[in-house]
């Protein structure tokens, strides 16, 4: 019976590792192609005019779209479509699914009509009293000042809220049916759009009389629609066939929008601290446009890592939980958890090394000068401290929504708003740090606490995680991921410094490339020499893919 209960625990952690493996693969072009988006933008648009506008204006609708979108709408439906599924029937599920999506294209179009027509409130708002530049309009097509260029562009990128929001909810479905990839790899479109519609429109609109930053912001929107229908063909190939169905008494819809209102608090606290942040961001013209870029970088191994085992682990989650399976449930939440300490601790002290040399590989030509490249570089310094407290939160709310409960992460949610607010205003208004670093290093404390606040409630809630063996895992860990860290450090210094300089695409690029492969030989051969099981396993996944 006890080898039986141990192959399963097996079995559940190899699903859970391969869906990981899928979706990180699958998500790592779509992060590498929104990191080119970020160098298109710094290249073409000075930091201190376009940049920021456009920063400003996207950060608008995609705050929504974080919210209702990819944070909440597909966690919500997923947990709730495979317990309709279970309990009744495969059809009342897909009827489920067109409820949802009928009810969202009917809130959003309301949502994104008034987000058009209050633009100039919003922008008001978050804009602070030396972001209102004047320009000159002979230069600048038309727009007296910077927050009048971002309004128009707030209101141009609005509808994309919309079609990303169906996105997510497909996602939700796929997902919920074991589909992981195509998913994973819609937002890639987003992007790909984003950057061929943006360095077009930047050439076209100039010769149409149009502020260059309107192709920008119409390759969002075109993006948002390609995010969209690249999964109509694989919802279609599980079963899903549209119905105009629409309903608000319906049971299981109102289970979902139980899910989805408090939980907009709940789950969003990254969303709604950077949404406080932007305001004392815009206290000077600089600074958005900085932490847009470190964050960036940033999100680059939490959604390669961290987003990708959340996404695997959520679905497995949900049915232990709906089955009240609690131990299988509470060995697979702690096989997340190892699974994302035992890539992301690693990342995190990599970043913190590099964070410089990548800033000004990445960012470092056009309009983007070194000053920028020192600023950016430190605000990544200290994201990269929160990059398992970013990763963590993910999973440990998937815990509490797979059991359908989201009063704790409100709560705990709403504290670390608070928290953040006070702290950026001790920090800016007070000018004890008058920084961006001290904005980030808010959200990243907040977050980081958060998470641990959300994972000691949960262990209450459910009894024992299966901490203990990740506090041995966590150990060997720190150790592999400091050796690598030191020798990173070295080599990075010794060919900066000594041998190459930092002038030249070829000599950034060995700055940073040679360090970063020494250093994961140095970890490979340290997990190894540890015996780090969670890391081969990771191994194994990624050789099955490849050979396939």
């Amino acid at each position: 019976m006890e080898a039986i209960e141990t192959k399963s625990a097996a079995e559940q952690n190899h699903n859970v590792t391969r869906a990981a493996g899928i979706v990180s693969i699958a998500v790592m072009g779509s992060r590498l192609l929104g990191l080119a988006r970020e160098i298109v933008i710094f290249n073409y648009f000075p930091t201190k005019l376009g940049a920021s506008a456009f920063h400003l204006a996207f950060r608008i609708p995609n705050f929504l779209r974080d919210m209702f979108g990819e944070g909440i709408l597909s966690k919500a439906f997923i947990t709730t479509f495979l317990a309709t599924e279970a309990e009744d029937g495969e059809e009342a599920a897909w009827n489920l699914s067109n409820r949802i999506f009928n009810l969202t294209i009917v809130v959003l179009v309301c949502i994104i009509l008034l987000g058009i027509v209050f633009s100039p409130n919003i922008v008001d708002i978050l804009a602070r009293d030396n972001f209102d530049e004047t320009l000159d309009s002979s230069k600048h097509y038309g727009f007296d000042t910077k927050v009048e260029l971002t309004v128009y562009l707030t209101q141009l990128m609005f509808p994309y809220l919309l079609f990303v929001s169906l996105a997510a909810t497909a996602m939700g479905l796929l997902n919920s049916k074991g589909k992981f990839g195509i998913p994973a790899s819609a937002s890639t479109l987003f992007n790909f759009s984003s950057i061929v519609i943006g360095i077009s429109g930047y050439y076209v609109c100039q010769r149409i009389g149009m502020h260059p930053t309107t192709g920008m912001a119409v390759g969002v929107v075109v993006g948002g629609v390609a995010q969209f229908l690249i999964q109509v063909p694989s919802m279609y190939r599980v079963g899903f066939r549209y119905k105009p169905l629409l309903s608000l008494t319906d049971t299981r819809v109102r289970e979902v929008l139980r899910l989805i209102g408090p939980a907009v608090l709940g789950v969003a606290a990254v969303q709604i601290n950077q949404l406080t942040n932007t305001w004392f961001l815009t206290s000077d013209d600089e600074w958005l446009p900085w932490v847009q870029g470190a964050y960036r970088i940033m999100h680059l191994p939490i959604g390669i890592f961290g987003v990708a085992i959340s996404t695997a682990a959520l679905p497995q989650l949900a049915k232990f939980a709906n089955a009240g399976e609690t131990e299988q449930f509470r060995d697979a939440l702690s096989y997340a958890i190892r699974l994302m300490l035992t890539v992301i601790v690693p990342a995190s002290i990599g970043l913190m090394v590099l964070s410089t040399p990548i800033c000004r590989l990445l960012y470092e030509r056009g309009a983007f000068i070194e000053s920028d490249t020192v600023a950016t570089g430190g605000i990544l310094f200290v994201y990269a401290f929160g990059l398992c407290g970013f990763s963590a939160l993910k999973i440990v709310t998937d815990g509490f929504y797979a059991y359908k409960d989201i009063r704790a992460p409100v709560i705990v949610s709403l504290c670390g708003v608070i928290l953040n607010i006070c702290l950026n205003y001790i920090f800016i208004f007070q000018e004890l740090i008058l920084d961006p670093r001290a904005v980030v290093f808010s959200t990243v404390f907040t977050v980081t606490l958060n998470s641990g606040v959300l994972l000691l409630l949960l262990r209450r809630k459910v009894g024992r995680l299966g901490l203990k063996s990740v506090v041995p895992l966590a150990k060997k860990i720190a150790i592999a991921s400091v050796v690598m860290g030191v020798v990173c450090w070295v080599t990075n210094g010794f060919i900066e410094q000594d041998l190459l300089g930092t002038e030249g695409i070829i000599q950034r690029s060995i700055n940073v490339f040679v360090p970063i492969t020494f250093s994961l030989l140095v970890l490979v051969g340290m997990y190894k020499v540890l015996k780090v099981a969670e890391f081969d396993d990771i191994l194994n996944i990624f050789k099955r893919r490849f050979r396939n």
